[in-house]
């Protein structure tokens, strides 16, 4: 057999330059005025690098294990990779798919009644408090590096399936059949893979209308962090069982390693981009969304998630806006819910949109971790020290970082019957002043078991051993 040891080596070492060019140009949108990075201070530049590495992190992950004749389901984001102001109560999934062909996922859940708006028991382990598969045609959020991805018809959403409608047998398993068209008889769970749109992709005339799904992704959102348990799905494409791959090639390392590089390089100048741009973080700009962009202690107006405002989860309502926030002073966010969603959530991050660290701080607040007041509203309080209430959100000392509430629809309500949400700045000292009568007084070893808690789910979570 033939073997040009000689010319494979050359091949794969420049593929290898190839990908470290990449990173290095990714490494730049730290620091480089002109791909927009976050404030330059001593913090957020060591973050920056945290922020890089963790899309090193899923990038050597997507280029390199990624097969869908044998796909494999795999966190999007997690504690490892944080990034596009995570959501802390989600574990983040993904398999890639070839859309003409079928495939099978299957789990096997805790108690899942309140999936059906029944009550759950009240000992043993729970069902995510919601969960959502969503497939999808194009690239996943960031990977071109272009903004121009989100223009309506770039991504297309194949179809999807929440919490609310997913079948589970008596004993917690379930079957979700993956396909372009639903066989005939099929009374199961389904997801389409095929989508026929009416609009020629934008960037690209020669794409033809049937777009076919590349990827099953979703959310699995946590409720009670203490009995909630994460669901450990398996995907196989039907007929393909128990064929393996061929050899790996070197043509095929090459071009895995080119890649790797190409996909944190996109990451990391889409989403500087991203945030400056259309979302106005910085001031407004040509090219920023009105209405849309990012408002300084407070919030942009209420929207559903589309391509032009970064995709995200297709049942959420997001709102998003940026604290600044001295020494001695609290924002208060007051949160009024007509009609009760799915979930609610809401988060702070760094501005490279890092949630902040949800384990070892009180970063963010969900609808079962937080204290409604007795008019209905749902008071939250930022600042960069405890101040001794329910509801805190621990800055962890960053002056300034991303606001992002989120509430989640099986049915979206009619506008009228969204969400309002609102925020202030007030003296720290003069808190109480205005907050209800009756807020209690959490104390120190209140919120160190508050902490404690967070650490044991996020372990149990990401299955750390």
């Amino acid at each position: 057999m033939d073997d040009d040891s000689g010319q494979t080596k050359d091949e794969l070492r420049a593929a290898w330059d190839d990908m470290m060019k990449s990173i290095a140009a990714a490494r730049d949108a730290i620091d480089h005025p002109e791909l927009m990075p976050a404030p330059q201070n001593d913090r957020n530049l060591a973050e920056g690098y945290r922020y890089l590495v963790g899309f090193m992190h899923s990038a050597i992950e997507r280029a390199f294990h990624e097969d869908p004749d044998r796909p494999a389901f795999r966190n999007a984001l997690s504690i490892i990779n944080r990034a596009t102001i995570d959501n802390a109560d989600a574990v983040y999934f993904y398999a890639p798919l070839d859309g003409q062909k079928q495939y099978i996922v299957r789990g096997q859940v805790g108690d899942s009644s309140a999936w059906r708006g029944e009550k759950p028991s009240d000992s043993g382990s729970l069902a995510p408090h919601y969960v959502i598969f969503e497939a999808s045609a194009g690239v996943l959020a960031g990977d071109s590096g272009d903004l121009r991805e989100l223009m309506p018809g770039v991504k297309t959403q194949t179809g999807r399936l929440d919490s609310s409608t997913i079948k589970v047998e008596t004993d917690g398993s379930f079957e979700i059949l993956l396909a372009p068209e639903k066989p005939t008889g099929h009374t199961g769970n389904f997801i389409s893979t095929l989508k026929v749109v009416k609009h020629p992709h934008p960037l690209d005339k020669e794409v033809p209308p049937e777009r076919y799904a590349n990827y099953i992704s979703g959310r699995q959102l946590f409720y009670d962090w203490e009995r909630e348990e994460a669901i450990h799905f398996s995907i196989t494409q039907v007929g393909n069982e128990g064929n393996a791959p061929a050899a790996y090639s070197p043509e095929k390392a090459a071009a895995e390693l080119r890649r790797c590089g190409e996909l944190v390089r996109g990451q990391m100048h889409f989403w500087n981009a991203f945030w400056t741009i259309p979302m106005g973080v910085y001031g407004k700009r040509e090219g920023s969304l009105p209405g849309i962009e990012f408002p300084r202690n407070g919030f942009n107006t209420l929207n559903a998630a589309t391509g032009a405002t970064g995709g995200g989860m297709s049942t959420n309502l997001y709102a998003g806006g940026v604290f600044e926030i001295e020494e001695g002073e609290a924002l208060i966010i007051e949160n009024s819910i007509p009609i009760a969603p799915n979930y609610i959530g809401f988060q702070i991050g760094n501005l490279w949109g890092e949630s902040i660290e949800y384990g070892n701080h009180v970063g963010s607040l969900n609808g079962a971790q937080t204290e409604v007041d007795a008019d209905g509203v749902i008071r939250l309080v930022i600042a960069h020290e405890d101040p001794g209430v329910p509801n805190w959100l621990d800055t962890t000392g960053h002056r300034e970082g991303f606001l992002t509430p989120r509430w989640a629809y099986s049915e979206q309500p009619p506008p009228d019957q969204w969400p309002t949400i609102t925020a202030s700045i007030v003296p720290l000292a003069d808190l109480r002043k205005h907050l209800p009568d009756e807020t209690r007084e959490v104390t120190a070893e209140e919120r160190r078991e508050q902490v404690r808690s967070r650490q044991a789910h996020v372990l149990k979570r990401y299955r750390s051993f």
